[in-house]
């Protein structure tokens, strides 16, 4: 096969309608979801919430450690029972409609039971973890919440790539002696420490590709999808590979850590400070009230959605930083320019997406925005 900078650059049409509609299909089911979910927190912790709290008392007295569980599964499974047929909508039926998808009806449902229970069990450590602290810190609960989950993500940090990430997806180690001895090649002289790169099985589910730079310490690793493997050049994988170290070059994830760290502070405050008021004037005891866990949720839920363009802003921001270190690192504007133009045809991707739409939910720069830095 031909070196990818010894072909012309693939060329990227006007965007499709079909993936103009598939994209729109994708974000109408996204804000529906939200919406939903924000109206059944609303609705559960405004109108029905102090009395359920009063019910589960009489029926299980001052246990607050039950009673909290309780609570939590009560929205946990009327929250998914409201989103599911939106949910399966977005995540098989249009995948399948739009050939994006190679999952099974049986495969999804598995997925998703996965979900459930690794989500659960991370779910109740972490809401216990919360309200202990809420119950035991006093009235500066907050800040000890904030260091809890600057905790909480180095340790997920770590789990992630090689204890839950493998209850989803098969992952290899990358069997390609010559195309580990590239990317090796990259990440030299940059400080990068790497546990290996690995082979993620997407195929079995997806037709999309993708790349990741997964893992704290001694758990890092580069994850290639075998979607991306099988159909993208190798100067094609070493820009995309060049372009997960420029995330470790620009020291990305540390501060990615800082402002997460920053926000969880100011959403624990806001809780303190706001649901200090409105929660006993609702008829709960406290916002500390395992019955008031709906307004906890809606008030971090709020805080997060409008923090959201400023927090896609800033990665898209160290995205386009990573694409400038990639043909800097790589010297292939060839292979920059025809793998992302092969990520926006495999992965169905609007490359010229509504600016607004781009500013508020894109984490990523538009394709087009991407190939102009190679000179589009």
């Amino acid at each position: 096969m031909a070196s990818a900078e010894t072909q012309p650059a693939l060329d990227l049409e006007p965007t499709p309608p079909e993936v103009k509609r598939y994209q729109k299909q994708k974000l109408t089911a996204a804000l529906a979801k939200t919406i939903l979910g924000l109206g059944f927190l609303a609705v559960v912790g405004i109108w029905l919430g102090p009395g359920l709290g009063t019910w589960l008392t009489d029926v299980l007295g001052d246990r607050d450690w039950l009673r909290l569980l309780c609570m939590a599964a009560v929205i946990g499974i009327g929250m998914e029972v409201l989103t599911l047929p939106i949910a399966f909508w977005s995540g098989f039926v249009l995948e399948h409609r739009y050939q994006l998808s190679n999952q099974t009806l049986a495969g999804w449902i598995r997925h998703r039971i996965k979900g459930y229970m690794v989500g659960g069990v991370i779910g109740t450590i972490l809401l216990f973890g919360l309200y202990g602290i809420m119950w035991w810190t006093g009235e500066w609960w907050w800040m000890w919440a904030a260091g809890g989950w600057l905790l909480v993500t180095l340790i997920l940090g770590q789990l992630v790539p090689v204890l839950i990430l493998p209850l989803f997806y098969k992952v290899t180690r990358l069997n390609d002696p010559s195309l580990v001895e590239r990317l090796q090649r990259l990440a030299q002289g940059t400080g990068l420490t790497l546990a290996g790169v690995f082979r993620l099985h997407l195929s079995s589910e997806t037709k999309k590709a993708n790349a990741a730079l997964a893992g704290l310490g001694r758990t890092r690793r580069v994850l290639l999808g075998d979607t991306l493997l099988e159909q993208f050049t190798p100067e094609e994988i070493e820009v995309v590979f060049a372009h997960e170290v420029g995330h470790h070059v620009h020291r990305h994830l540390p501060k990615m850590i800082v402002i997460s760290v920053f926000l969880a502070t100011v959403s624990f405050w806001l809780v303190h400070f706001l649901l200090g008021q409105i929660a006993p004037a609702l008829g709960y005891q406290s916002y500390a009230d395992p019955a008031a866990l709906p307004l906890l949720l809606l008030v971090l839920t709020c805080f997060g959605l409008v923090m959201s363009p400023a927090q896609n802003a800033l990665s898209r921001f160290f995205e386009r930083q990573c694409d400038r270190y990639a043909l800097d690192r790589t010297k292939l504007p060839v292979a920059y320019r025809s793998a992302f133009v092969k990520l926006a045809r495999i992965n169905k991707s609007d490359p010229d997406p509504n600016p607004l739409v781009a500013w508020l939910f894109y984490d990523h720069p538009p394709i087009r925005q991407r190939l102009a830095m190679a000179g589009d």
